[in-house]
């Protein structure tokens, strides 16, 4: 979910929003910094992942043979709590690698949002918004940004049921630069949709990202089964899902719902297909 509050909605009533009339033609810097951060999250997976597999292959080169493989022992760490969060880590899957680290940089910026000092901070960089002075960085951060602790359980409950399958038919790499290009492209949307529409308003959350990442993995394998988190009884299939997310979502932008930010969800779903 990535929700909307409109200014004057905001739960901070002493912190000024930045407001006013928003044309298109102030779009081509967000328009900018979206094509050259993606192009930059992919280039450097690209890097990433020809160097990992570099490092793989000088390791297998190096490893011992024969009678010395079994002289050779992994070096213990010290400590039966480093020694338990090695072998905790070490029995992690790819997906699940890749997502602690993600909900971890959530929930930092969630616990930023209790402190009141920080909450300026916050709505000016943590939250997109097209009428804000500062608009490309927001575009990025407000994709790690959550106010209430439900909106982050149920992002981080949905990145974590797709990671683990993503990771696998995409790499870690590539699954980080779609990530962070999708959340950047949903912003971008998002702020495509408010000035076209004259609609202002903030928008946070991981979800554009996530809907990327969900609709990556349900058009790659539209006949898996899916099920509902208290409906764990009624399945169906991957690919019926991302039509009906995403027509509630086309509907959510004809009716002008209010509550979500539809466009962002849209943007992302798009890219991640």
């Amino acid at each position: 979910m990535k929700p909307r509050t409109d200014a004057a909605e905001t739960p901070f009533e002493n912190i000024k929003i930045d407001g006013g009339p928003v044309g298109l033609s102030d779009l081509w810097k967000p328009l900018g910094f979206t094509i050259l951060f993606s192009s930059a999250s992919f280039a450097g997976a690209a890097i990433w992942q020809y160097e990992n597999m570099r490092a793989k292959a000088i390791a297998l080169v190096k490893k011992p043979v024969g009678w010395m493989d079994g002289r050779i022992h992994r070096v213990k760490k010290w400590g039966k709590w480093r020694q338990e969060m090695n072998s905790w880590w070490n029995g992690l899957t790819e997906g699940q690698r890749i997502f602690f680290p993600l909900c971890f940089a959530n929930l930092l910026v969630f616990v930023a949002w209790r402190i009141p000092r920080l909450q300026g901070t916050m709505v000016r960089y943590f939250c997109s918004n097209p009428a804000s002075r500062t608009l490309c960085w927001p575009m990025f951060l407000s994709t790690f940004s959550h106010y209430s602790a439900f909106h982050l359980f149920a992002n981080m409950y949905v990145l974590h049921s797709f990671s683990s399958g993503a990771v696998a038919a995409l790499s870690k790499e590539q699954f980080l630069a779609l990530y962070l290009s999708a959340g950047v492209i949903s912003s971008f949307s998002s702020y495509l949709f408010k000035v076209v529409t004259s609609q202002p308003g903030l928008s946070l959350g991981a979800s554009g990202a996530i809907m990327a990442i969900l609709a990556y993995v349900c058009t790659k394998f539209p006949d898996t089964k899916l099920s509902i988190i208290f409906l764990p009884f009624f399945t169906f299939p991957a690919g019926t899902a991302i039509k009906v997310i995403m027509g509630l979502d086309a509907a959510g932008i004809l009716l002008r719902w209010k509550f979500f930010d539809h466009a962002a969800h849209l943007g992302g779903a798009a890219f991640g297909m």
